[in-house]
């Protein structure tokens, strides 16, 4: 059995479904793995992430698939499920050698491994409408604008073009706070990822933006209803992990 040790990115993934088929592996006795544990009778091989091969096997699977399907799989990836990358590569193996029709990957939900890729990316897409929704910007006192998340999985590539589509003239950026990752999107330009420390930056508002503020939480309490208020059906629809983030929420008043 050859197991290819990848790193939990979709370079890295990418570059051992490449590997894989250029060395003509029996995909039956082939397993990518995220993790260190060893398994047994496993001939391990190190994924080092190429880009050229990484371009390949993206180009194969829009053509193939349809670009659709080929966001499910990134979307799969980005679950950081130990078992991401076995899903995936099988899940690829098994339209590949079907030759299933565009937009049609995901359809036999009977095989085990369609199924978890499938169940992955429904899991990141949820979490991505989520952010999208609930992030709140917060204008400095440079005029940038900024964002802080603390997403369950690794979206912030999702949600960079979504933002960046909407603010194309706006200096704004998204920091994820778990994976002390940012998404700087410049004014009018592309934008990029960059890790780096929050520590680091000066992070504070204008007077406006506190003016603001302080006017919306009031707006939010003023507008509550005490004898109406129903905090099972208001965590149903606003679960509790976003409200740190939220503006409205700042207030010790309006969250209780």
């Amino acid at each position: 059995m050859i197991v290819y040790r990848c790193e939990a990115s979709l370079e890295s993934v990418f570059t051992a479904v490449y590997l894989a088929y250029e060395q003509k592996r029996v995909h039956e006795d082939t397993v990518l793995c995220l993790s260190d544990e060893p398994l047994l009778f496993g001939e391990d091989v190190k994924v080092v992430p190429d880009i050229s091969k990484t371009h390949k096997v993206i180009r194969t699977l829009i053509r193939r698939f349809g670009e659709d399907d080929y966001i499910s799989l990134c979307m799969a990836l980005a679950s950081e499920d130990e078992e991401s990358a076995q899903a995936v590569y099988r899940t690829i193996v098994r339209g590949l050698k079907s030759e299933c029709p565009r937009g049609h990957l995901f359809d036999c939900l009977a095989d085990a491994n369609v199924h978890k890729a499938f169940a992955l990316a429904r899991g990141v897409s949820t979490e991505i409408g989520h952010q999208k929704q609930f992030l709140r910007f917060q204008e400095l006192d440079n005029g940038v604008l900024y964002a802080k998340i603390g997403a369950k999985y690794d979206v912030m590539v999702f949600l960079m073009p979504h933002f960046a589509d909407r603010l194309p003239i706006e200096n704004f950026m998204i920091y994820d706070e778990k994976r002390n990752l940012f998404g700087i999107h410049p004014a009018s330009h592309n934008w990029y990822l960059l890790r780096g420390e929050e520590a680091g930056m000066r992070l504070e508002l204008s007077e406006e933006e506190t003016y603001y503020q302080e006017l919306f939480r009031h707006f939010c309490t003023t507008i509550s209803i005490e004898g109406r208020r129903n905090q099972k059906l208001q965590k149903g629809m606003l679960p509790l992990r976003f409200r740190e983030y939220m503006v409205e929420f700042a207030s010790q008043q309006w969250k209780q």
